[in-house]
C-alpha cells in the first residue's frame, strides 16, 4: 500500500468552497453514497472541513452544521458532524480519524458553539469516541421537521448519539445531564434530515 501524501486541514463556509474542491467532495460522496444529493441547507450554516494534499486532491471531508437546540430549559448553540467521508482508496490509513479529531478541535475553539451533537451508525461509535466524542446513552435525536420527524430510534435504524461539551463547567455538566437519555428535538429540516 503506497504511503498517504502529507495532507493539510482546510476549512471553508460551504458557500465559499472552491469549485474544484466542491466537485471532488461531490464525486467522493457519490461513490460512497450513490444517489445522495450534494450540499447542505444554508440555514444550518454549513462549514466544510477537508484533508487535502499538496496536489489539491481531497482525501476526506465532512460538514459541520449549526443550529440552536433546546437543552435543559434554555437554548444551546449546537453543531453536528455530517457527511463524513474518506476517498475509498485511502480508507484505513487514519485520514477519517484525523479529520474528525480536527473537527472536534475546531468546534471546541469556536466561541459560537456550546456543544457538538450528532448520530452515527452504532458500529462507528468507537471511531468517534477515539476522536474525543462521548456516547449519550438513551438519547434520541429527532430530525426532519415537526410535521415529518425522523428519529434515531426509528424502525430499521441502529444509531448511536454522540456529543462533546464545550461550555465551561458547570454549564457543560448541566448540558450533558439535560441531553442524556432524552429525546432531543433537533429538527434540522427537510434537506439535512438527520445529521
Amino acid at each position: 500500500m503506497p504511503p498517504v501524501p502529507p495532507m493539510r486541514l482546510l476549512s471553508y463556509a460551504e458557500r465559499d468552497l472552491p469549485a474544484g474542491l466542491a466537485a471532488q467532495v461531490t464525486a467522493i460522496e457519490a461513490r460512497v453514497w450513490p444517489g445522495s444529493a450534494p450540499g447542505h441547507d444554508p440555514a444550518l450554516r454549513p462549514r466544510v472541513l477537508l484533508l487535502v494534499d499538496d496536489a489539491g486532491t481531497v482525501g476526506a471531508s465532512l460538514a459541520l452544521l449549526h443550529k440552536e437546540i433546546p437543552c435543559g430549559g434554555r437554548g444551546r448553540r449546537a453543531a453536528g458532524l455530517s457527511a463524513v467521508v474518506t476517498r475509498p482508496e485511502l480508507r484505513g490509513r487514519g485520514l477519517g480519524g484525523r479529520l474528525v479529531a480536527g473537527a472536534r478541535a475546531a468546534l471546541a475553539a469556536d466561541p459560537a458553539v456550546d456543544l457538538a451533537l450528532f448520530s452515527c451508525d452504532r458500529p462507528l461509535a468507537p471511531f468517534y469516541e477515539a476522536a474525543g466524542f462521548e456516547r449519550l446513552p438513551g438519547t434520541v435525536l429527532v430530525g426532519g421537521t415537526p410535521a415529518e420527524p425522523l428519529a434515531t430510534d426509528a424502525p430499521g435504524f441502529d444509531k448511536e448519539v454522540l456529543a462533546a461539551f464545550f461550555a465551561p463547567d458547570p454549564e457543560a455538566a448541566a448540558d450533558r445531564a439535560a441531553l442524556t437519555g432524552t429525546r432531543v428535538p433537533l429538527y434540522p429540516g427537510a434537506v439535512d434530515r438527520l445529521w
